[in-house]
């Protein structure tokens, strides 16, 4: 793909001048760093605390300095934080985790080249506790220096989630059901926040919304809770292992499984939904800084409301995306989009062709193949191929069966973007010329082109910067009668054309909700910003009460906190942006 322009290196042995780091002890060097770093913290000594990082280190935030997702490369940027937010955020009380194995301090050969020291470290904040996660590297003079340190602000201290000991403890004699019929259709209220979309981005937003102590609706205009999953191609499978389910859950979940789960999930935290509802109108008071919001539920007629936020929950993709072909009005067949498509099972006996190459594309080829349906598939540009098998090894990393799913959520997001994509330029080529060397080669017979994402970087970079490795565009003339013609001059025959071409900008839902004045102040939502951080997702986006929240089930697993902690912030009072100045 594109020319490799980064600046950043690793910070090999050969680099740092050091020859076997390994004869040390982890929580000996880990202790030395944290009582130095809180020492200089704690007499608010910005010099001395960038002293500890190397010269060319990071400092990721996620909401505890900034309230808000950044990360700063180098002593100078780092300073300029600590600076400006240092005193501001009270940061306190430092302390080294590792009363389990599992977060106690480690010494990691992440390539033979690669060797760092990680832990963990909690603290305090004026608002809220944390957690930390440094990863040291080692120099000539038997010191250890940060390459990259990670905090995470977890809770807010006068406002945790209502779980565990804080649960509801009022026993019900017979109450429970009106209670909740009222609460669902907020009778005697309005909500602060409507979350639009009833996925599992939606749902998982609004239960954190929820036990955090901010009344929230959730609306989506399909008639039950899961139908986005639901109504989808029956083949779909979830591809992701790193889901928090019931132990006996399969490792990868059909897609109505997933659908009855999502609604299951919903009934079960109580949350308030109301589905086959549409909004059809918004409008933005800027004076009272709240929405005026109008639903249209159908049988139960048109309800407004007034709130202070929205959540977009709408997926990380807008409209389906179907190239604009000439002469499809004359062809006979079938020509839909792969979120229209449901079964291969309603076309035996014919002619099909699928227009794109990535997930869905090969989902719905493969059903067509086990339906004995004749499947051409259409490339025209290539395509990232790797195996489950090789994605569930480099996710066992962190996730697997003996590391909790929020430890494995912690470190998981603990490295900035820029480090996990030199990494992964190593490990995505090796991948390829090993475990996966013979479905490519195999692919390569058959004039499959593949090729290893952005700049080498793999799976990874593609769902980051760009939603996914879709497919744009084709070589595609036009609709015949009988199927397609190319710009060669070949033709195919089809009864059905599946265009399996993605989705547009996320932007696209909101658009249509909120107008194209609000629109036009949300300049990305999608992808990651100069920084490597999510441009627009669980993160202010441009405009005030407005907020997306997509992502695959990891990220919003994690993430959805932190959005209904910004949230919560703003209502009580905590959080003002115009005060934070960097």
């Amino acid at each position: 793909m594109a020319t490799d322009s980064f600046p950043q290196r690793l910070p090999t042995l050969d680099r740092l001048g050091v020859t076997d780091p390994s004869n040390v002890s982890s929580s000996e060097v880990a202790t030395e760093w944290l009582n130095a770093f809180s020492a200089a913290i704690t007499q608010s000594d910005t010099a001395a605390v960038v002293d500890l990082f190397l010269e060319d280190g990071f400092w990721k935030d996620v909401i505890a300095l900034t309230w808000d997702f950044r990360t700063f490369e180098g002593r100078k940027d780092i300073k300029k934080l600590l600076d400006a937010r240092l005193v501001a955020t009270g940061l306190n009380e430092l302390r080294l985790l590792q009363s389990e194995p599992l977060n106690e301090p480690v010494l990691q050969t992440v390539y033979p080249d690669l060797v760092w020291l990680r832990f963990c470290f909690g603290f305090t904040t004026k608002h809220g506790k944390g957690t930390a996660v440094a990863y040291l590297v080692p120099l000539p003079d038997s010191k250890w220096k940060a390459y990259t340190l990670m905090t995470c602000l977890n809770s807010l201290t006068d406002f945790p989630q209502k779980l565990g000991p804080l649960r509801n403890w009022e026993t019900d004699h017979g109450s429970w059901e009106e209670k909740r019929r009222q609460e669902t259709e907020f009778s005697n209220n309005d909500p602060t926040v409507i979350v639009i979309g009833a996925g599992h981005s939606g749902l998982e937003t609004a239960a954190r919304l929820k036990y955090i102590g901010v009344p929230t609706l959730v609306i989506d205009k399909k008639p039950r809770v899961g139908d986005s999953w639901r109504d989808r191609y029956k083949a779909l499978c979830l591809h992701t292992t790193i889901c928090s389910f019931p132990p006996t859950w399969p490792v990868y979940t059909p897609a109505a499984k997933l659908a009855d789960w999502l609604e299951a999930y919903a009934s079960f935290l109580e949350l308030d939904v109301w589905t086959a509802s549409t909004i059809t109108k918004t409008s933005w008071n800027e004076s009272t800084k709240t929405w005026s919001v109008e639903v249209d539920r159908g049988v139960k007629g048109t309800r407004v409301l007034t709130v202070k936020h929205l959540v977009f929950a709408t997926g990380s993709g807008g409209r389906p995306k179907v190239p604009d072909i000439p002469g499809k009005a004359s062809f006979k067949g079938s020509a839909v989009h792969s979120s229209e498509f449901k079964s291969a099972a309603d076309h035996i006996g014919k002619k099909a062709i699928v227009v794109g190459c990535c997930n869905s594309a090969h989902d719905i080829a493969q059903d067509f193949c086990s339906h004995g349906v004749h499947i051409t598939m259409f490339q025209r540009s290539s395509t990232l191929v790797i195996s489950q098998e090789s994605v569930a090894a480099m996710l066992g990393v962190v996730y697997n069966e003996d590391v909790p799913t929020e430890l494995a959520d912690t470190y998981n997001t603990s490295l900035p973007w820029a480090v996990v994509r030199r990494l992964q330029q190593r490990m995505v080529p090796m991948v390829a010329e090993t475990t996966d060397k013979a479905i490519l080669d195999g692919l390569a017979k058959v004039g499959f082109k593949t090729n290893l994402g952005i700049h080498g970087t793999g799976l990874l970079s593609l769902y980051l910067e760009r939603g996914g490795g879709y497919y744009n565009g084709s070589a595609i003339e036009s609709f015949t009668e009988n199927g397609l013609r190319f710009a060669d001059g070949t033709e195919l025959q089809a009864d059905i054309i599946v265009f399996a071409t993605g989705y547009g900008d996320p932007r696209d839902f909101m658009r249509e909700v909120c107008g194209d004045q609000v629109a036009s102040k949300i300049t990305r939502v999608w992808g990651l910003d100069e920084e490597g951080q999510s441009a627009g997702v669980w993160r202010y986006c441009g405009h005030d009460g407005l907020w997306f929240a997509n992502g695959d089930f990891a990220l919003l697993r994690f993430h959805s906190l932190h959005l209904a902690m910004q949230i919560k912030a703003i209502e009580e009072g905590i959080l003002n942006k115009a005060d934070i100045v960097i």
